[in-house]
């Protein structure tokens, strides 16, 4: 019998092989603000409790702060053929002038079927050996992980602190300083500016004043969603130096009470002189690489404060 044309189109160039499917393309890229829409899509996926809502008004905050010139204003996100599948959040800030620049890693999210590009943002988003990256939210079992990265931890853990049991010196004023503060006496003009800044983010922002000095203070709500109490209370986010939280925290604690609070949050290496409370290991460690090693009493410009609880 004749064998069929296609018989003798086999015989003339051998068995076909299957088309390979095209490899998709994976590309890193800096986030812009027209994607600010995709970005709270991916996070409010990727972070259980944190709605759509929540990360819009964190990045149209991010979207109106000042970024250092050359670093992004954003982050990085991962791109599949155009479409985005990955971000890494990131919030920099420029200090002593502009000397130094600090960057907070914060939130990362990378759908779970790519997650073997992630270092890919990791790696983009730590590529600049004269700028101190911040990690102050990591998951426990990402520790590990984050020292073989080259961090080292600055704060091992949390004080839990009632102010309201330290004794009130009879000579302290707090003022609170608004968003739209002139002057506050003698406060210097960088560290007002602070106060402002924290201020419009929904911060709390003060000066204790005595007859000696005036001292600044930024305390920010926060939600205590793990233990068997979970009092109200704040985060202190800036302050010079943890001694002069422990020597106002009495008169603090006075006006944190009638605003319902009851405690304030320090980042701590151990039980802070001078205040009442319990401290953990547990939760709060928190990590840095770079030149400039962070000291505790400054949260100022992270994500606590851009995103908040």
């Amino acid at each position: 019998m004749a064998a069929s044309a296609l018989e003798r189109d086999k015989a003339a160039t051998g068995p076909r092989r299957p088309i390979a499917a095209p490899q998709p393309t994976i590309r890193c890229r800096e986030i812009g603000e027209a994607d600010i829409g995709v970005v709270a899509d991916l996070l409010s996926r990727g972070f259980v409790g944190r709605s759509r809502d929540y990360w819009l008004a964190g990045l149209r905050r991010q979207a109106q702060r000042e970024a250092p010139q050359n670093h992004p204003r954003f982050g990085y996100m991962l791109n599949r053929d155009g479409a985005p599948v990955g971000v890494l959040l990131l919030l920099y800030t420029a200090r002593e002038g502009g000397a130094e620049i600090r960057c907070n890693l914060s939130s990362w999210y990378v759908e779970p079927q790519y997650r073997s590009y992630a270092p890919l943002l990791t790696k983009i988003a730590q590529r600049h050996k004269h700028v101190t990256y911040l990690n102050i939210s990591p998951a426990r079992w990402t520790w590990p992980i984050i020292e073989a990265q080259g961090f080292a931890a600055y704060c091992k853990g949390l004080f839990f602190s009632v102010p309201l049991l330290s004794r009130a010196r009879g000579d302290t004023r707090i003022e609170i300083v608004s968003a739209d503060a002139t002057a506050v006496e003698g406060l210097p003009a960088d560290e007002l500016d602070l106060l402002r800044r924290h201020a419009r983010a929904g911060c709390l922002s003060l000066a204790c004043r005595t007859a000696r000095d005036v001292v600044p203070f930024i305390l920010s709500p926060v939600r205590i969603r793990r233990g068997l109490l979970a009092p109200p209370a704040m985060q202190l986010i800036y302050c010079r130096d943890t001694a002069d939280f422990a020597a106002n925290a009495g008169a603090i604690g006075k006006l944190l009470l009638r605003r319902g609070k009851v405690a304030v949050i320090l980042d701590a290496n151990g039980p802070v002189a001078g205040l009442r409370g319990v401290y953990t290991e547990a939760r709060g460690r928190k990590y840095f690489k770079g030149p400039h090693a962070p000291r505790l009493g400054d949260l100022s410009d992270t994500e606590l404060v851009i995103y908040g609880p």
